[in-house]
């Protein structure tokens, strides 16, 4: 059995609006309006990102416009007053790889609490940008497709699988047939689960004839 193979290559943004550390707040705030995003990669030299000014960074300048911080309250308090890209950005950026799983891109953005993530090359060069909503990209596969693919990848091997098939509508995929090997069952459902663009598995099986 194989995993998927889809990666952060296959669904991210190749052109992502960036800024460099001297980019003023205002202007900051005009980008990310104009592109529809929540966060900026801040980038130096040819390209290297070296941290991120996302929305969170924004809003203390409003948050404590007229409220004094509390003392739990000085680290964010600090941006209130930043002008610059440099001053309000996050880092070191919280990034990943083209080549990584869509599923350890996912545990990042709900592990760090980030909504996107700068995509970069072996020396922290931007290559592209993926969001949450790039990462649900893969539910708009077609159930024939994901079918096709559970046959190929999941069902197609080992023996054990030989007298199974696979029904998916609307994402959910249905693995019927005859099974031998009942230890397999969790090991198929797990694998059919891995494909991306699947819902949720469901396995109706039965024992081959004359088995106890």
């Amino acid at each position: 059995m194989t995993a998927s193979p889809y990666t952060v290559s296959d669904v991210m943004t190749h052109t992502a609006v960036a800024i460099g550390r001297d980019a003023p707040y205002k202007e900051i705030v005009a980008l990310m309006d104009e592109w529809k995003v929540s966060a900026v990669p801040v980038l130096e030299g040819e390209g290297r990102v070296v941290g991120v000014v996302s929305e969170a960074d924004l809003l203390p300048k409003e948050e404590f416009r007229l409220d004094e911080p509390r003392p739990d309250e000085a680290g964010e308090a600090a941006k209130a007053g930043a002008l610059r890209a440099g001053e309000l950005m996050s880092a070191p950026a919280v990034t990943v790889h083209p080549d990584t799983t869509l599923a350890a891109a996912a545990r990042i953005m709900a592990t760090r609490k980030v909504k996107r993530l700068p995509v970069v090359d072996g020396i922290g060069m931007l290559e592209g940008v993926v969001s949450r909503s790039d990462l649900l990209k893969v539910f708009l596969r077609s159930d024939a497709e994901i079918e096709e693919e559970i046959r190929r990848s999941v069902l197609g091997e080992p023996a054990a699988a030989a007298h199974l098939d696979v029904a998916v509508r609307e994402g959910v995929a249905t693995v019927r047939g005859v099974l031998a090997d009942r230890s397999m069952v969790p090991l198929i459902a797990r694998a059919v689960r891995a494909v991306e663009g699947v819902v949720d598995v469901r396995m109706e099986l039965g024992a081959p004839a004359g088995a106890p």
